[in-house]
């Protein structure tokens, strides 16, 4: 399987499936791979930056976190204990318009975008650009969570709520409505719009089919390999997963929300227990694992592109990771009970602290305390990580595979939100082209259990990162609304 760009990467390799079902794949993939290449070529276009290729990509998500920083006289660190307080409950009202409370709202963020991102992609990262692209990792996280701050602060601000109480809101709301505002109405439908399909086959494929391929190829591993009963039956592991994802999603946003609130927390606290459990077990080299750390971020030996290589692998996997900028995440917040756009904000720049500089940063700490990241196996993404954790406690492979599978429905169901909210914002409110929507994303969660489609994942992850594109272009030209904005906020309430 392709490596994939998209929040949570493709990085497992897949299991082979009947023969019949392959060659419609290899088909299927002759047909769209041109078109595949084409959009791949276009969104990850890379420059070569001292012998390392730098997707530009990366490079307009990190500016802009950069810019976003400054201009909001960082936000990300001075605003930290507020949203602390937010999600205590301390500025919470019952009579607030939206759907979800502030931390139902964060977590059914973060189950889009923590995920096997965290656990894969943070290994492939360290096994390439060494301990040091860990330190890198956490400064772009840190970076992202300005960028979060302003997206999500919109998504409230310019939200939509019908007569029955239900909120439609995200990037193509404040990208339609707010550049209206600002006289660049046309342009602003043009980027709505654009980004809205983008969001849809986003949801449909990377975030589904992919999602459900990941999932069942971990099933398969944990259920005994190519000898399990399992191995051939993707179909009906997909079956059983969309009836676990329709049984969510068709009660919309406040069923998805009950479950992320729910499985977000237990399955990261199980995750970071474990990561705890070894570092206390190595407890005596974790000063030397910090100094690999912060060394290998100035002074690397032997990788690629010395120090801009290195920073260039964590600034990918923070970008890839959080999502910061990308905007999809401030369609679930923009759900949120509040009549401050900008307490949300505040709510939404934990999501890159929590998703990149805790999780991420665990992972990559205990690679490298473990020594993993050297083994010289020729073993990367899940399987490196599992290594690393089986060292010390030798049945955390089966613990990983039910995470697998918890992230990935997790994921799959906040998408299954966010690609509704894109298609009604193209068609039309309507109970029945809502449903319609629900019904084709669990058989393509069949599909992606069932086959391995590289071409259909590579076009979802150009059209994933698309959104950023149009995204930030009206996160610059509707910046110095919410600055205004914050100011007021911050008189009244901090």
């Amino acid at each position: 399987m392709k490596k994939s760009y998209a929040g949570s990467c493709a990085l497992l390799t897949s299991f082979p499936i009947q023969a019949s079902v392959l060659t419609f794949d290899q088909k299927l993939d002759q047909l769209l791979q041109p078109v595949a290449e084409l959009f791949t070529s276009i969104i990850f276009y890379s420059v070569e930056v001292a012998g390392v290729q730098f997707p530009l990509i990366v490079a307009w998500l990190i500016l802009a976190a950069c810019i976003f920083t400054f201009y909001f006289n960082f936000i990300n660190i001075r605003g930290f204990s507020h949203s602390c307080k937010v999600i205590r409950g301390d500025y919470s009202d019952p009579n607030d318009p939206g759907e979800l409370s502030h931390f139902q709202a964060l977590t059914t963020a973060l189950s889009g975008t923590v995920g096997l991102g965290n656990i894969a992609g943070v290994a492939i990262a360290v096994s390439i650009g060494g301990p040091g692209a860990t330190f890198w990792m956490i400064i772009a996280g840190f970076l992202g969570m300005s960028t979060k701050f302003l997206e999500c602060s919109l998504g409230v601000k310019y939200r939509r709520i019908n007569p029955q109480g239900l909120v439609h809101g995200g990037p193509m709301y404040y990208l339609r409505d707010g550049l209206s505002e600002l006289g660049f109405g046309k342009l602003g439908k043009v980027l709505a719009s654009f980004f809205a399909v983008c969001c849809v086959i986003a949801s449909l494929c990377g975030s589904n089919m992919l999602q459900s391929n990941q999932a069942y190829q971990q099933f398969v591993i944990a259920m005994g390999g190519e000898s399990s009963f399992w191995v051939d039956k993707g179909w009906l592991f997909g079956s059983v997963l969309a009836l676990v994802i329709g049984g969510v999603i068709i009660g919309g946003v406040k069923s998805i929300a009950k479950v992320t609130e729910k499985v977000v927390p237990f399955m990261a606290g199980l995750y970071l227990a474990a990561a705890l459990f070894v570092l206390t077990y190595h407890y005596a080299e974790i000063p030397h694992a910090i100094s690999l750390i912060v060394n290998g971020a100035f002074n690397p030996d032997g990788v690629a592109g010395g120090i801009i290589g290195v920073l260039i692998q964590g600034f990918k996997r923070s970008a890839f990771s959080s999502e910061a900028g990308v905007g999809a995440a401030s369609i679930a917040h923009a759900a949120a009970s509040t009549k401050e756009p900008i307490r949300e904000g505040y709510v939404a720049l934990l999501e890159p602290f929590i998703d990149t500089v805790v999780i991420c940063t665990i992972t990559a700490l205990v690679i490298v305390i473990t020594g993993a990241y050297q083994s010289g196996e020729g073993i990367d993404g899940v399987a490196l990580t599992s290594s690393a954790f089986a060292s010390v406690i030798w049945w955390f492979p089966y613990v990983l595979s039910v995470a697998v599978l918890m992230f990935a429905i997790s994921t799959m169901i906040s998408w299954a939100y966010y690609g509704s909210i894109a298609w009604s914002f193209l068609v039309g409110e309507s109970k029945l082209l809502d449903l319609i929507y629900k019904v084709v994303f669990c058989f393509f969660t069949i599909i992606g259990a069932s086959v391995s489609l590289d071409a259909v994942i590579a076009i979802s992850d150009s059209m994933f990162f698309s959104m950023a594109i149009a995204n930030i272009i009206g996160l610059y030209l509707l910046a110095p609304g919410i600055k205004r904005d914050l100011r007021c906020y911050q008189k009244r309430f901090c």
